[in-house]
């Protein structure tokens, strides 16, 4: 009669696994030009697009350009990071990796710290593109609104990292955009400002992510320096990046099926 001995699980977060994982990612995405194109390009382009749109109205622009460059690599950064997940999952790949000595903490890790590397790029690429050649007027320093624009990136790895774990396919890893991004994106500010809504609506924009990025970057956009109200906003919007990270490793399984 043989036995079959089961891995040793680690007990606590390693650095090394993570940086392993996440050079493991990173050299899978190499090879995928498709995904690196909506990763860098989508984001300066659309930011582009909607600069010409308001051609006549460089003003409008302003109001609402510094939003959207949160905005744009947030949901870019969801979709693309819910889908290749999920892709690691169906194909047996997420499972194998988990019978081996690699924690949760260090996989999620891996994953946050790839996707948040292409996240630093992708946000200074749109922010430089806005502030530099699209001639976006800012009050404030340029570094704050990459720095925002990173934050929101990182939200959007890890929502779409947490969401992954509920899709059974790629198609429904997409369908979960309508479920956790588009409210977010009509209650954050963006329309109409907050306090101008449903005193209903204003109350569920107060707890929703987007809003406090949205309004970091309408501060940076005002103010000359950092205001406690920018540190809050994204405190808040860091933590709640940190806490989405947290329930994707304890949503995590080993098993795919």
């Amino acid at each position: 009669m043989t036995s079959t001995a089961t891995p040793a699980r680690p007990t606590a977060f390693s650095a090394a696994r993570a940086l392993a994982t996440a050079a493991r990612v990173l050299r899978q995405l190499r090879h995928d030009p498709r995904t690196i194109a909506l990763l860098l390009l989508v984001p300066c382009v659309m930011t582009a697009l909607l600069r010409y749109v308001f051609d006549g109205s460089p003003r409008t622009f302003d109001a609402i350009g510094a939003s959207l460059l949160g905005i744009f690599p947030l949901i870019t950064m969801f979709l693309v990071t819910s889908i290749a997940t999920l892709r690691e999952r169906t194909s047996g790949t997420l499972e194998r990796l988990l019978a081996l000595p690699l924690g949760k903490a260090d996989l999620i890790a891996g994953y946050a710290l790839a996707f948040g590397a292409l996240a630093v790029v992708q946000s200074a690429l749109a922010t430089a593109l806005s502030v530099w050649l699209l001639g976006l007027d800012v009050t404030g320093s340029p570094w704050l609104l990459l720095l925002v624009a990173v934050l929101d990136a990182l939200l959007g790895t890890a929502l779409g990292l947490f969401v992954s774990a509920f899709a059974a396919s790629e198609f429904q890893a997409v369908q979960f955009m309508p479920a956790v991004i588009f409210p977010q994106l009509l209650l954050c500010g963006l329309f109409t400002p907050r306090e101008r809504m449903h005193p209903a609506l204003e109350a569920v924009s107060d707890i929703l992510p987007m809003s406090y990025a949205v309004d970091a970057m309408n501060e940076v956009l005002t103010r000359t320096g950092v205001t406690a109200t920018f540190v809050r906003d994204i405190g808040v919007v860091a933590g709640c990046a940190l806490l989405v990270l947290a329930l994707g490793a304890a949503t995590l399984r080993r098993r795919t099926t």
